[in-house]
């Protein structure tokens, strides 16, 4: 749709024929630093305004560490209010929004300097998030080689669960055929949504600030296109002529069966389930990926997987193994 647009000059670091693509605008500024910024943001889909912020700018900083650095040197907040909420609600929920957008912020070493806000329908959080740093700071988008292996450092997931939840909440008929047909319990769901939202509130910022560390060659992270479709808009990145195949899926307890029960086909385990602020999906050397999940669990206290490999390829699929493995991933106390 946008291609007769001719968006871009073809000046844009670490993507092939600097080209517009993947997570990040990644530009040479006059004074030769390399400037990293992003933009997204958050529809309300949990029950908390204040998680709603911070799952917000979660999913914006995401995009930045998926560059391989781990700093963010400053944030714009993208702020919609409701304009149909009742000026006290409209108040407290957005009040709410932002604590929690500006907490995330905190916690990730950076500052909000501006941004805009409006009326809306929906209230909706986001933001720009802007690094600078020097050539050999950051990971170029653009070079996966043969032999790489491919590491995810979040389960998937998240659109199921939080569909599950507002099916509970709501007493829907879907719910209820979940129910009677005893494939999921209501502490089941609320362990579900309550990982879920663990997950998408996390900061994948010690993620990206070892990839430079471990040799990372290419990197993106997982959300609306689902994992497979993440998998290959970074092929088609590549300067080289590769593929990728996925041999694992690991996936948050009990949404494996919530897909196979057939009450609605998320496509979780064809892997174009949508996520929200999803995990790093990273090509690098076995060994350093070894090196690099390891050190990543004693930063984050959380489990990382080896989940594919990089294939020469000269058609660039990605494409999930006819015999993928299935990981449960629970709650980790």
């Amino acid at each position: 749709m946008l291609v007769s647009l001719d968006l871009g000059d073809g000046q844009n670091l670490g993507t092939t024929n600097g080209r517009i693509a993947l997570d990040c605008s990644v530009r040479t500024t006059r004074q030769g630093h390399v400037c990293i910024s992003t933009t997204d943001f958050f529809f309300p889909l949990v029950d908390s305004p204040y998680l709603q912020g911070r799952i917000g700018a979660a999913n914006v900083l995401s995009d930045l560490y998926a560059e391989g650095v781990g700093h963010c040197d400053f944030m714009l907040m993208l702020l919609a209010a409701c304009r149909d909420m009742t000026e006290d609600d409209r108040n407290i929920c957005t009040r709410e929004m932002v604590r929690g957008f500006n907490d995330a912020c905190l916690e990730a070493g950076t500052t909000v300097t501006g941004g805009q806000t409006v009326l809306n329908p929906w209230p909706v959080i986001g933001g720009v998030a802007t690094t600078i740093c020097s050539e050999g700071e950051y990971v170029k988008s653009d070079g996966a080689q043969v032999g790489d292996v491919v590491v995810l450092t979040k389960p998937l997931g998240t659109q199921v669960a939080v569909n599950v939840h507002e099916w509970r909440v709501r007493g829907t008929p879907k719910w209820t055929e979940l129910t009677k047909r005893n494939i999921l319990s209501v502490e089941e769901a609320e362990d579900m949504m309550h990982s879920a939202v663990c997950s998408m509130a996390r900061l994948n910022r010690h993620g990206g600030s070892i990839m430079v560390k471990h040799h990372a060659h290419a990197g993106t992270d997982v959300t609306g296109f689902g994992i497979l479709g993440h998998a290959q808009n970074l092929m088609d990145n590549q300067a080289a002529a590769v593929g990728m195949e996925i041999h694992t899926l690991p996936c948050i307890a009990n949404t494996v069966k919530i897909e196979q029960s057939g009450v609605l086909d998320f496509r979780l385990l064809k892997g174009y389930s949508a996520e929200t602020s999803g995990g790093l999906m990273i090509c690098m050397p076995e060994e350093d990926a070894v090196a690099y999940c390891k050190e990543l669990e004693e930063l984050d206290g959380e489990t990382s997987w080896i989940i594919g490999t990089v294939t020469s390829d000269a058609d660039r699929k990605a494409t999930i193994s006819t015999e993928v493995k299935i990981l449960e991933v629970g709650l980790n106390f």
